[in-house]
């Protein structure tokens, strides 16, 4: 096992899946040829039986999402959808952030959902799970194409990432926004260069980031930013700076989460603590069981996005402190949309033959 991990990658190694019934037994130097050798990113297409995803759950602020890509090579350490790769057999190690796959038949699946009878419309949010504006999108554009669609039918869309690649896509967003389409939130975890290599190794900067924000508000798309994840001891020191920086560039919504532990993810932030800050690896899992009911992640809804006791509430209060100095709502990351104006494929045509 290489002590530092990967250059440019998040996970430390590649553990087993929860579904593993049977591991597969090798000797102890091919396993260790294994662990220095870099892990190459491999991309693979996957058709989409279908492409809306549902949620019920109370504490997120929409029930639709669509994620073109399964897998992230931004490599965020702390991502709660790396256990999702447990059920294509892979490890939500250092798999998730190399055995990418993506969806090229999103927009025809899209097109067939809203033409379904009964389709009601209501904002989607693209990003919620993998980030839409991940490396692959550059040569792919899957967001693109939804892009596209959306404004063409004029459905509400919300755009959840940390890559600046949504400047490419502009054009679309400033004029679905001109009909109170869309809106845009990008995840700005911490302004620490050094951090944000080893946390969320291929993810564009700060800098970067916040010039979108900029970018994005200068051509009237409402954006938000989220301080996403709050790691206790590690970055939860930086929540003023955050909203500060965001606030300048024009955010004017802001929303944090506290660390998510699901499944194989404690195991493997525990492997990347102990790694990169093993002189505080133990006070971060103290910070963490306290506002976590003593477990490691309480999974429960209206908790499990931040936490409870006394540190949870005192990291509630300085970011709703900050952000009102700085200007922006906390209570809401994603901006009230319109669903009068869509029109389901087909009915255009139908209104110009008329």
């Amino acid at each position: 096992m290489p002590a530092q991990g990967h250059k440019g990658r998040g996970a430390i190694s590649s553990p087993d899946n929860r579904f593993t019934t049977r591991p597969v037994d090798i000797d102890e130097d091919e396993a260790h040829a294994r662990a220095q050798r870099a892990p190459e990113t491999v991309i693979r297409a996957m058709p989409a039986g279908r492409i809306i995803s549902s949620n019920n759950s109370p504490d997120v602020p929409f029930d639709r999402s669509i994620n073109p890509y399964l897998g992230c090579e931004h490599g965020c350490v702390y991502c709660y959808a790396r256990p999702s790769h447990s059920y294509l057999d892979l490890s939500p190690g250092l798999d998730f952030e190399t055995q990418i796959f993506f969806k090229p038949n999103a927009a025809a699946k899209l097109i067939e959902a809203w033409e379904k009878p009964g389709y009601e419309c209501k904002p989607i949010t693209i990003g919620a799970n993998t980030d839409p504006y991940q490396p692959a999108e550059k040569s792919l554009q899957l967001t693109r194409q939804l892009l596209l669609l959306f404004l063409k039918y004029r459905h509400p869309v919300n755009i959840i990432t940390k890559g600046n690649l949504v400047c490419r896509d502009i054009d679309l967003l400033a004029e679905l926004a001109g009909a109170d389409l869309c809106s845009v939130a990008i995840s700005l975890p911490t302004m620490n260069a050094d951090l944000k290599r080893i946390m969320e190794p291929r993810v564009p900067s700060a800098a970067a980031r916040l010039k979108a924000l900029s970018q994005l508000n200068k051509r009237g798309v409402p954006t938000s930013v989220l301080v996403a994840p709050i790691i206790p001891a590690i970055n939860d020191n930086e929540i003023e700076n955050i909203l500060k920086s965001a606030a300048a560039a024009g955010a004017q919504q802001a929303k944090y989460i506290f660390l998510r532990l699901p499944h194989e993810l404690k195991g493997l932030f525990a492997e990347w603590l102990q790694t990169h800050f093993p002189d505080r690896a133990e006070r971060v899992s103290s910070l963490i069981r306290q506002a976590s009911g003593g477990s490691d992640y309480d999974n429960r809804f209206g908790v499990r996005q931040t936490g409870r006791g006394p540190y949870a509430e005192m990291l509630a209060a300085r970011f709703k402190t900050a952000s009102r100095r700085c200007g922006i709502d906390s209570d809401a990351y994603q901006h009230v949309l319109d669903c009068n104006k869509f029109f389901a494929p087909g009915q255009q045509q139908m209104g110009l033959d008329f």
